[in-house]
């Protein structure tokens, strides 16, 4: 490669390659061969690459080569050029350039000891990643990448392929003049390089592939009448996702290892570029198809998609459509309120209000008002007439949560407003008629809330017209996956954060917790997680799963062991302890369950974590 060994003014020499086809030489920081202290005008002369050679043009008259005054020359080895108090030799090979002194120390006009052409391959680094950084659009980037590989490697022409299909397809394609090239970019490519680069995974440089022995054979570089060609594989994790490749075909010999170190610099670039925004389109990809198979596996709000959730989906259509009372039962966090609210919508009073209570967080003295309403003057602190829930939820759906802690002296009267349809504010002897339909809930059995006397019968027959049951997230199967990737892509795009989704060990963590808050717990550890993690990965740290929270896996026959405690417990608190009628039922031999009841040595968790009946227990009670 040809080369100017520069000796400044009171200044170290050094040599400046020559791989522009354009070089500017003067003391402004735009030129590409900038000279300080020398008397230099801001563009003091241009250097021109041609197919026949280098051409030397002076923007003053100052200019002499080998000691004659010239305004422009075609240049030739060794000769010597002088402008202002600046003097260089051409050479015109790299080889005959003379060497810096080791000793060397950085000078005033050159405080790093960097060559021009780092200096503005750094630049030009620099601001191509911050142009990445402002988030521009992937095609202008890609363009701007091309014009710094075209202009610091003295190409006259670049083109960034992407694999698609298996085959290599123009992508880009620029030249020097920073334009886009028209016309059917693909024929002006050589088959043979790109295959090479993509089977060898190595970059390639080509210094006169039209007189290479190698190169010489193939039809597409003869037709082409190639000369100098480099080409850089785009590598993501080992494979070849591109292909970077620019070219000079008029003159030989352009590409050096500096320019080939710049390339594979910018190729890296490239590669990040081109696969950040891949995955990008990926999880855009993965949200839409997450959006479709939510929007077949879900009833309005409710999210889900096994045998029993269908089976809630069914019911819900059902007795939306009537007036009938339901009663939603599940534990605590199942998304009670959120098919109660589905019932409301999908019922003709959908258009009607919908009015929530929740019977167990309002003290006892309070929640006859906060249901019936009272009249001014009806106890201390009523200082005017207050209209109740069952009066604002006239024409809609009142809610009733909780039902199971309602006390017994409210449960009469809640009757009787269900019975007639009339309620009687606090304090008041008038009626007020009401048009409502009550949708009731609880985590509680209310079978044995009545048998225990807790909880009237003939109001839980009023209200347990249809019952729908949800299950416990524990026994959802792969909708415990399904709701977190939903929970996380909802928080994600509130968080205007990206996330890649659930790390592998994470996934399996939580299917090992039991989830005793259910559908709510595990929203809110989703919405944590999203606004401390610090990974584009959830993992179970993120979710605060540790591993004493995991329940342990236990063998078959501990868990039926188990399972056969658990369920003679049940049966016998429905028979009121009477372990004969309890042998009787579960079709079993009466030894059989007090042989059960002499290994209940301790209390055994039931399925909600609370104790059950141990033998001791059992006895006490008979």
């Amino acid at each position: 490669m040809a080369t100017l060994w520069l000796e400044p003014s009171g200044a170290q020499p050094r040599p400046v390659r020559l791989f522009r086809a354009l070089t500017t030489v003067g003391c402004s920081p735009d030129t590409d061969v900038q000279v300080l202290d020398s008397g230099l005008e801001p563009t003091h002369a241009q250097i021109r690459k041609t197919p026949e050679g280098f051409t030397i043009t002076g923007m003053l008259r100052d200019m002499t080569v080998n000691g004659r005054r010239a305004k422009q020359v075609s240049l030739s080895d060794r000769d010597v050029i002088r402008i202002a108090d600046l003097t260089f030799t051409f050479f015109a090979q790299d080889e005959d350039v003379p060497r810096p002194e080791p000793t060397a120390k950085p000078t005033a006009g050159d405080p790093a000891g960097l060559t021009r052409e780092v200096v503005s391959a750094y630049r030009r680094l620099h601001d191509f990643s911050m142009r990445l950084m402002d988030d521009a659009p992937t095609q202008r980037l890609v363009e701007l990448l091309l014009d710094g590989v075209i202009e610091l490697t003295g190409a006259e022409k670049g083109f960034l392929l992407l694999i698609e299909d298996e085959r290599p397809v123009v992508r880009c394609a620029r030249n020097l003049s920073t334009e886009s090239l028209a016309g059917t970019v693909d024929e002006r490519l050589s088959d043979s390089i790109l295959s090479r680069v993509r089977q060898t995974k190595t970059a390639l440089v080509v210094d006169d592939a039209s007189s290479d022995a190698e190169w010489s054979a193939s039809q597409s570089v003869v037709r082409l009448e190639l000369h100098s060609v480099l080409c850089v594989p785009l590598l993501d994790q080992g494979e070849v996702k591109g292909l970077l490749y620019v070219g000079n075909d008029s003159v030989t010999h352009v590409f050096d290892e500096t320019a080939l170190d710049v390339a594979t610099v910018f190729a890296a670039q490239a590669s990040l570029l081109l696969g950040q925004r891949r995955r990008f389109e990926e999880l855009a990809r993965a949200k839409q198809a997450l959006e479709k198979e939510l929007d077949v596996l879900r009833e309005g709000a409710i999210v889900g998609a096994c045998d029993s959730m269908k089976d809630v989906y069914r019911r819900v259509r059902k007795v939306a459509t009537t007036d009938i009372s339901v009663l939603i039962t599940g534990e605590t966090g199942t998304g009670k309120e959120l098919v109660a609210r589905e019932v409301h919508s999908a019922s003709r009073r959908s258009s009607g209000p919908f009015v929530v209570i929740n019977c167990g967080a309002i003290p006892e003295a309070l929640l006859e008002s906060e249901l019936f309403g009272h009249v001014r003057g009806a106890f201390t602190g009523a200082i005017a007439d207050k209209q109740g829930r069952f009066q604002a939820a006239h024409g809609g759906t009142l809610f009733l949560d909780e039902i199971g802690e309602m006390p017994l002296i409210l449960q009469v009267k809640l009757l009787r407003a269900l019975q007639e349809r009339v309620v009687t504010p606090v304090g008041s002897t008038e009626d007020h008629a009401v048009d409502i339909r009550v949708v009731a809930a609880t985590h509680r059995h209310l079978e044995d809330e009545v048998r225990v006397g807790r909880f009237r019968e003939d109001l839980y027959y009023r209200l347990d017209v249809v019952s729908v049951h949800l299950p416990p997230l524990r026994e959802r199967g792969e909708d415990l996956e399904l709701l977190a990737r939903y929970f996380l892509s909802r928080e994600a795009q509130v968080s205007n954060r990206r996330f890649r989704g659930f790390s592998k060990a994470c996934l399996i963590a939580m299917r090992k917790y039991r989830w005793p808050g259910n559908v709510r717990e595990l929203e809110n550890r989703v919405k944590k997680a999203v606004v401390l993690s610090e990974s584009s990965m959830i993992t179970a740290d993120d979710l605060d799963i540790r591993s004493e929270d995991l329940e342990d896996v236990l063998s078959l026959a501990e868990a039926k062991e188990r399972f056969q405690r658990r369920y003679i417990q049940r049966i016998l608190e429905r028979n009121g302890g009477n372990r004969t009628r309890t042998a009787k039922e579960l079709g079993v031999d009466p030894r059989t369950v007090f042989r059960h009841l002499e290994k209940l040595s301790d209390p055994l968790p039931d399925e909600d974590g609370e104790l059950g009946l141990g033998a001791d227990d059992d006895r006490t009670r008979l």
